[in-house]
């Protein structure tokens, strides 16, 4: 599992893959997350510019995401 401190309000989800280092670029990140490949919370999700806050859970390619606060 990967932690993600948040410095601002939110992180959006194509810029929280790419800091956890689950995808390299945010073309990648775009591609993952149109194919249905990534969860928010348990459900897929198909916006990359989703805000995540603290407390919300990302799973992509049998890795976990917590944002925290």
């Amino acid at each position: 599992m990967v932690e993600i401190k948040l410095r601002e309000e939110y992180i959006k989800l194509g810029q929280a893959l790419k800091a956890a280092g689950l995808v390299e670029s945010g073309v990648d990140a775009k591609e993952v997350i149109l194919n249905g490949e990534v969860k928010v919370n348990g459900e897929v999700e198909r916006q990359r510019g989703k805000k995540l806050y603290g407390g919300d859970t990302v799973t992509f390619d049998g890795e976990q995401i917590e944002i925290k606060k």
